[in-house]
């Protein structure tokens, strides 16, 4: 189950749409499927948010578990 499911949510661009196509392949299909421009830019799109998700929880944890301020200094410097 997909978040966009329970809240009936339009998915970002980069994740998971309805048109996907899901189909499982049978051993009888011998030929490898082409990938289309398209493919490849959704493929790139999601790499990309991936990595921008990556990035924010390394900087969320970072600032989780820095540690604590010394009391005489100033908050932010």
């Amino acid at each position: 189950m997909f978040i966009t499911e329970l809240y009936n949510l339009k998915s970002a661009e980069g994740f998971r749409t309805e048109k996907d196509d899901d189909s499982v392949q049978k051993l009888s299909d011998i030929r490898k499927s082409r990938l289309t421009l398209a493919q490849i830019k959704r493929l790139r799109i999601m790499n990309d948010l991936r990595k921008f998700e990556h990035q924010k929880e390394i900087e969320d944890v970072a600032k989780q578990y820095r540690p604590a301020a010394e009391p005489g200094a100033m908050p932010g410097i």
